[in-house]
C-alpha cells in the first residue's frame, strides 16, 4: 500500500498540523504569504525535529544523522523547520520536501513517523489511489483551495488596511479641517452679524434710505432735467453779476432705492445722489466731480415733487462757487424742469463750437433719431422766457451766510 507523495502529501499534512495546533494552542494561524504567521508552529514542530537522530526505532522513520552543531538555538539547528518552509510547503511550491518535514508532520498529527504510518495507515485520505489520485504535480483542488484562503486574508487585509487608512484621513485631516471650517464659518457670521448691526446703525443715524419708494415715484424723478441757479449772481469776483443765471442739465437714474445723480454745469461737473424722506419730498446731495478722493464744496437741497407744475424749485445750501476765499456758503433757491426720459448724455468738447459760443455743450441723444443740445453758460435772468421762473431765481431768492450789502446787486448800475 502506497502513500501520496511531493505536494499533495506535505499540503495536506501541513494542513492536518495547523488544525491540530489551533485546536490545542487556541492560537489561530492565519495562511498567506507572511511567513511570520507560520513561526509558532514551525517552533513546535522542530521541537520534534530535532529529535529525529533518536527516535528512528521508536516512532517508525528512517534515520537521520545527528546535528554536529554544538547546543545551537532555533532555527540555526540541523533539523530546524522555519516559518518560511511551512510556508512555501503549503502553498505548493516545493515539488519535493524535506524528509524531516514529512516525517515530523507525521509524529505531530499522527504519532508516527511516515515508515510507520504506511505499514500501518490511519487516515485514508494519504493513501494513494491509482484510478482517484491526482497525476504528479497535480494538486489544483488543494492548492487553490489553499489560493483562495490566502486571497480572501489578504482582502480582508486590504479592506481592513482600506478602513484604517480612511479613519487615519479623517482623524488626521477631515477632522481638523472641519473644525477650522467650523471656526472660520462662526468667524465670518460674527463679522457679517457685526457689519449688518453696523450698517443697521448707519442707516439710522444718517437717516438712509428711511422711505421705500414707489414705481410712480420713481417714474416722476428719473430722467433728464434742466436746472436754473441764481448762484452768479453771489460772486464777488464778477463786477457785472446782477441779474445772473446759469442752466445745468441734470441725469437722474434710479439704483437700489435711491438716485444717481449727474449734473453738468456751465464750469464744472457736480455727482451725488437723492433720496426720498416722504412722499413727494427729496433730498439732492451732490458735490463737485473731480479725480481727487476728496469732498469739494458739497451742497444740499430739499424740493418737493408737486405733480403738474412745469417748474419745481428747491432750496439749497449751496455756494457761490466763487475764487478762492470768495467762495461762500449761500442759501438759494433752485428752479427744476423735467425735460424727457431715456438715452444717454455726451459732453462735447475741443471743438469748435465750444470756441464759438464760449459754453460747455451738452447733447443728449433721446433715441437713434432725435438729439437735443443744451448750451451751458452764464446769462442775463431777463433772457428767460418765463416771467414765473424769473422771479423765482432773482437777487431776493439768495440768501447769504453772513449778511453784507455789497455781496448781492439789487439793480443795475
Amino acid at each position: 500500500m502506497n502513500l501520496k507523495k511531493g505536494k499533495e502529501e506535505i499540503i495536506y499534512l501541513l494542513n492536518q498540523a495547523i488544525a491540530k495546533f489551533q485546536k490545542e494552542t487556541g492560537k489561530e494561524v492565519v495562511q498567506n504569504t507572511n511567513r511570520k504567521n507560520y513561526e509558532s508552529l514551525a517552533i513546535t514542530l522542530s521541537e520534534i525535529s530535532n529529535q529525529l537522530p533518536f527516535t528512528a526505532a521508536s516512532l517508525g522513520h528512517h534515520p537521520y544523522e545527528p546535528d554536529a552543531g554544538k547546543e545551537q538555538q532555533y532555527p540555526f539547528r540541523k533539523y530546524d523547520i522555519t516559518g518560511g518552509q511551512i510556508k512555501d510547503a503549503l502553498m505548493g511550491l516545493v515539488a519535493n520536501p524535506r524528509p524531516f518535514l514529512v516525517d515530523t508532520c507525521y509524529i505531530y498529527v499522527y504519532g508516527v513517523g511516515r515508515k510507520a504510518f504506511e505499514q500501518e495507515p490511519l487516515d485514508p485520505l494519504l493513501i494513494a489511489d491509482p484510478e482517484t489520485s491526482l497525476p504528479k504535480d497535480s494538486y489544483s483542488i488543494l492548492q487553490e483551495n489553499q489560493q483562495l484562503k490566502i486571497t480572501l486574508a489578504n482582502l480582508r487585509n486590504e479592506r481592513k488596511g482600506r478602513i484604517d487608512r480612511r479613519y487615519k484621513l479623517i482623524r488626521n485631516v477631515l477632522v481638523p479641517a472641519c473644525f477650522l471650517l467650523l471656526i472660520a464659518s462662526l468667524y465670518l457670521w460674527y463679522q457679517q452679524q457685526k457689519e449688518q448691526e453696523a450698517w443697521a446703525n448707519l442707516k439710522k443715524d444718517f437717516n438712509l434710505l428711511p422711505y421705500k419708494v414707489s414705481q410712480a415715484e420713481i417714474d416722476s424723478l428719473e430722467g433728464i432735467w434742466i436746472c436754473y441757479i441764481g448762484s452768479p449772481q453771489a460772486r464777488l469776483s464778477d463786477p457785472n453779476r446782477y441779474h445772473k443765471v446759469v442752466t445745468n442739465l441734470i441725469e437722474i437714474k434710479y439704483k437700489n432705492g435711491y438716485f444717481t445723480y449727474e449734473r453738468y454745469g456751465a464750469s464744472f461737473n457736480h455727482t451725488g445722489y437723492i433720496q426720498f424722506e416722504a412722499p413727494g419730498l427729496i433730498s439732492i446731495h451732490s458735490r463737485i466731480k473731480n479725480n481727487q478722493d476728496i469732498v469739494e464744496s458739497p451742497r444740499h437741497s430739499l424740493m418737493n415733487l408737486e405733480p403738474g407744475k412745469p417748474f419745481l424749485n428747491a432750496i439749497s445750501a449751496s455756494w457761490s462757487f466763487d475764487v478762492g476765499s470768495k467762495n461762500r456758503i449761500i442759501g438759494i433757491r433752485e428752479v427744476y424742469q423735467k425735460v424727457g426720459k431715456g438715452g444717454h448724455i455726451q459732453e462735447v468738447i475741443n471743438s469748435v463750437e465750444n470756441a464759438s459760443c464760449q459754453c460747455k455743450i451738452i447733447r443728449w441723444q433721446k433715441d437713434a433719431k432725435s438729439t437735443n443740445t443744451f448750451y451751458l453758460k452764464n446769462m442775463s435772468l431777463d433772457s428767460l422766457e418765463s416771467s414765473e421762473m424769473r422771479h423765482m431765481i432773482d437777487e431776493t431768492s439768495i440768501l447769504l451766510k453772513d449778511p453784507a450789502e455789497e455781496f448781492i446787486i439789487k439793480k443795475k448800475q
